[in-house]
């Protein structure tokens, strides 16, 4: 009896393959004697990057390094890098997807595309927190109580575990990237674009605000340690205001906004279909078809997506031997396809897009599950997934 730790891919025409080259320009995600945020990345000279690549940035968002900063020493991870990341994310905080400003989520958590919102933090530095224990869970760091729900049910099934042993080293942040945005294979090219042009353009500045350094590691003095008014208004406050979104563009499978000026293998990226080999989640007969090492891995992230409501399920629980398999096209909703195989049922979370789901299902079926028989729709893969563990349980 397998659990759902055990993740298997097949190796078919569909892998997305990832340029080695690029696999290995952005830095591990825990710092290091040989690894260390550069000093001149301060919670000052960040704020103020931010505002020049987004001259109509919130206020709110004045003490944003600080946060990222504090969290990110917390949890001994490149929070730089983290930062870029967000920038991505977000469209510099323009949220130009389907995450809106007032929920403070930076990383897009459980925002699938199709209007589905994702995870809300109470506050800037909550939000922060979430969006950094992510990053520190792919490193394979041991979370405890994180904030973000997506983050509890990734460790809770353990889908990253297989990714994790399979590499030479510690995780870096292209790798990171490989999993968090499969679709879009110019996304670490676009998080090292934005770390060069603030080493370019503002480690070599004055820091506007260095007492922010201080605040963030929290050597202030007794009177001032209790947070000054501003930043305090920030960490209480959930304001309602909502930027006006520039585009209507939606970025990889966590509904933030479009970058602007994408790399160009992003932008071809995005133009193709996203799809991924099926993967083995659990398996209750115990036998592989074939050994993790040996293949490309998927993405194991799609199985941890936020939760939405079945459409319709008929099916009923299989006794004996099943196995519960993910495959993606790259949309936000999900079907269950059943079928029979090497003596056993197969039951297959697959990601469709919105209007497709018919074609993409048929087109599956005919290529890795034949008799096979789509048995449920789902308004995302979390929802889905849940559905099909009831059908065939790892316990």
């Amino acid at each position: 009896m397998l659990s759902r730790t055990r993740v298997y891919a097949l190796a078919t025409a569909i892998v997305v393959i990832s340029s080695p080259a690029m696999a290995a320009s952005l830095p591990e995600i825990e710092t290091s004697a040989k690894n260390q945020v550069p000093a001149c990345v301060t919670p000052g000279r960040i704020g103020a990057f931010l505002k020049s690549r987004n001259p109509s940035l919130h206020q709110r968002y004045e003490d944003l390094g600080v946060y990222y900063m504090r969290h990110g020493d917390n949890l001994k991870i490149r929070w730089d890098m983290a930062l870029y990341q967000m920038v991505v994310e977000t469209n510099t905080l323009r949220y130009t997807g389907d995450v809106r400003p007032e929920q403070f989520n930076f990383a897009g958590l459980g925002a699938t595309g199709g209007g589905v919102k994702g995870e809300r933090f109470k506050t800037i530095s909550d939000g922060v927190q979430a969006h950094l224990e992510h990053v520190a869970m792919y490193a394979g760091k041991r979370i405890d109580n994180p904030v973000a729900e997506r983050t509890r049910k990734v460790q809770e099934w353990e889908v990253l575990v297989p990714y994790q042993r399979s590499l030479s080293g510690p995780m870096t942040f292209s790798q990171l990237g490989s999993k968090w945005a499969p679709s879009d294979r110019g996304y670490s090219e676009d998080i090292q674009s934005i770390a060069d042009e603030f080493s370019s353009s503002f480690c070599n500045a004055p820091d506007p605000r260095p007492e922010q350094v201080a605040l963030a590691r929290g050597t202030t003095s007794t009177a001032s340690k209790s947070a000054p008014p501003a930043a305090k208004k920030i960490e209480t406050v959930a304001t309602a205001a909502v930027l006006a979104p520039e585009t209507s563009d939606t970025r990889s499978a966590l509904g933030a906004g479009s970058l602007v000026g994408l790399s160009k293998s992003a932008q071809t990226a995005r133009d193709a279909a996203a799809q991924t080999p099926p993967a083995l989640i659990n398996d209750k007969a115990g036998d592989s078809p074939r050994d993790a090492a040996e293949v490309d891995q998927p993405d194991p992230i799609k199985t941890a997506m936020a939760a939405g409501q079945a459409k319709s399920v008929d099916a009923k629980p299989v006794p004996g031997k099943c196995r519960v398999w993910t495959a993606s096209y790259g949309g936000a909703k999900a079907i269950i396809i059943k079928a029979p195989g090497d003596g056993m049922i197969n039951y297959t979370v697959l990601d469709v897009h919105t209007g497709k789901e018919q074609r993409q299902a048929d087109a599956y079926i005919a290529a890795y599950a034949k008799g096979g028989e789509s048995i449920g729709e789902f308004a995302s893969p979390n929802a889905a997934l849940d559905k099909a563990f009831e059908l065939c349980p790892d316990k």
